[in-house]
């Protein structure tokens, strides 16, 4: 396929550590986490900050203090302010959705250099009243004596008084991921064994790159306050001594009796934040910056959420490699978001099957991946999840290994919620 404007390069990418929520980083906002990582890519880069003409930011779960976050990143960095900015929203994919809009950007010549990534705190949640509370301070902030003020609670109930938490369910079924991930494990016939062996290689490629220094490079090191005398420098959700036997213990959480999925085989509530510094070819060469490797196609799509809410990669996944001119086959790594083992399992078996082929109209299917070449330095359910961080995580990632081994290729993915599916095809040369 032909390319449509100008190339677009990665020129580098960072992230803070990947941290369980309210541990590490429990006092930190998601706008904390987003300055840090924004700061510390532009300082390595040594790019001049004034070179920069476009922030592209997201988060899942908003800062109801900080709802732009993509804006206030730009002004809490001290950046000039003249630096246009918007914020990206596609689930757990908004980071590979930010990298897009500032791609598309690059290639129509409407921008040269921009900031992407994502940020979330599932340590500081958004708490919101119930309807009838909401509604009844409003009325009460308009009143204007005391004895008005009182009235509107007056009609309140004690259930109108409690918290409410962010949804967890998707709006048009009342499922959870979790519940949805199990369904797709029962429908698709995978077995608890297989997705226990998938969180294992997780934790085990996760913990070896560690061990090899991997990401020393690609992680910064956090002092965290308020104190400052502890510095957050390694994710701590990796287990190096974890087991299929361990992992085997643990007890189904979404089904009880007949389920699979576990905490064991599921990715965790994450805060962390992840940001790429992209750029046109011709600004890189200029700059004579190293170029980390290129977009060169990317693809979204959407399933019924009440069907196989998680199977979006296999869906995406196609499109994208027929805009890239590329099959399966081609490709020398593979990096899959692992929401849940489940997930995963489910849409490696769609990639090789004849029957869900012909569901897309299509003559053969993707084929079967090489398991050696996928999420060789773990995942999301050994390193964690921030929703908004994990695209721009997998892409840094995932480019590093390819300049390691030398090797030119890869295609990343991401499931969705609202039964959504991401899709890149990377390269280097």
């Amino acid at each position: 396929m032909a390319r449509i404007g100008r190339r677009v390069a990665i020129v580098k990418g960072l992230r803070t550590p990947f941290v369980k929520a309210g541990t590490v980083f429990g006092e930190l906002t998601a706008l904390d986490l987003g300055r840090l990582v924004v700061q510390e890519l532009i300082q390595r880069s040594e790019i001049d900050p004034h070179e920069i003409d476009q922030l592209v930011f997201g988060q899942v779960i908003p800062t109801l203090t900080a709802t732009s976050i993509a804006r206030e990143v730009v002004l809490a960095c001290g950046l000039p302010r003249r630096i246009e900015a918007h914020t990206a929203a596609r689930a757990c994919a908004t980071s590979l959705q930010a990298l897009v809009d500032a791609a598309n950007s690059i290639a129509v010549g409407t921008s040269e250099v921009a900031i992407v990534g994502g940020t979330e705190s599932m340590s500081d949640p958004p708490i919101f009243t119930s309807r009838p509370l909401a509604q009844a301070l409003v009325q009460a902030s308009r009143a204007r004596n005391f004895s008005e003020k009182v009235k509107p609670f007056q009609k309140l109930k004690p259930k109108d008084l409690l918290p409410v938490p962010p949804a967890i369910a998707e709006y048009s079924t009342g499922m959870t991921m979790g519940e949805s991930a199990e369904k797709m494990a029962k429908e698709n016939g995978i077995s608890r064994r297989e997705q226990d062996e998938l969180s294992f290689l997780s934790h085990q490629n996760a913990a070896a790159a560690w061990k090899a220094g991997k990401f020393d490079a690609e992680v910064m090191h956090v002092p965290v306050p308020p104190a400052f005398k502890q510095v957050s420098s390694k994710d701590n959700l990796v287990r190096e001594d974890t087991s299929i036997e361990a992992l085997g213990q643990l007890r189904p959480v979404f089904d009880r009796k007949y389920g699979s999925v576990t905490a064991g085989n599921s990715s965790p509530l994450t805060d962390g934040a992840a940001a790429m510094l992209v750029m046109s070819e011709e600004r890189a060469k200029s700059l004579k910056l190293e170029v980390l490797g290129y977009l060169r196609s990317y693809a979204f799509a959407g399933t019924d959420p009440a069907d196989q809410l998680l199977q979006g990669p296999a869906y995406a996944a196609p499109l994208a490699l027929d805009r890239a001119g590329m099959k399966l086959k081609d490709f020398d790594l593979i990096d899959m978001h692992e929401a849940f083992a489940a997930q995963v399992a489910s849409n490696l078996q769609a990639f090789a099957s004849k029957d869900f082929a012909a569901r897309l109209g299509r003559s053969a299917p993707l084929g079967e991946v090489d398991r050696s070449r996928l999420n060789v330095n773990g995942g999301s359910i050994a390193l964690g999840h921030p929703f908004a961080a994990t695209g721009a995580r997998i892409v840094t990632q995932t480019l590093n290994e390819l300049k390691r081994r030398n090797q030119s290729t890869a295609l990343c993915t991401i499931c969705a919620a609202g039964g959504l599916g991401a899709a890149v095809v990377l390269e280097r040369a």
